[in-house]
This record gives C-alpha cells, sequence and structure tokens, in this order.
C-alpha cells in the first residue's frame, strides 16, 4: 500500500502546518521525513489516506508550504 507524507522546508512550517490540522479536527502525526524524500526539513506529517486532500487544502488555504512524497510501506 502506498504511503503519502507532507514534507516541509522548515521546522516552523512544520509545526504550523501540524497546528492547522489540529484546529481542524484533521488527525496527523509528526514523524521523521523519509530521507528519500529530500525534504530539506527532517519533521513531516503523516495522516489518514481520507484525509490527505483535506489536509492538503487546509495547508492551502492558510499558505504554508508543503510538498506531498509517496513511497510504499517498505521504504
Amino acid at each position: 500500500m502506498a504511503r503519502t507524507v507532507f514534507t516541509f522546508d522548515t521546522t516552523h512550517h512544520a509545526l504550523w502546518a501540524e497546528e492547522i490540522a489540529r484546529a481542524r479536527g484533521i488527525p496527523v502525526d509528526v514523524i521523521p521525513a523519509p530521507p528519500a524524500a529530500r525534504a530539506r526539513c527532517n519533521l513531516a506529517l503523516e495522516t489518514l489516506p481520507e484525509e490527505l486532500d483535506a489536509l492538503a487544502a487546509a495547508l492551502g488555504e492558510e499558505g504554508v508550504p508543503f510538498g506531498r512524497w509517496d513511497a510504499d510501506d517498505g521504504i
């Protein structure tokens, strides 16, 4: 099963994104950014598959710059 994580350029952006998600009731976990994602920040957010679009929309509305990285669970 594919896994999607949200990556960020700065720790500030990652923590801001977590705050926005929690305020909107979107469940997220702060996780280490996978090395293969080549993110500039070592933190990433993971959410349930059915919440991916809601999280992306919320971050976009609030102006948080982010990337989405997809990988297989084995990576």
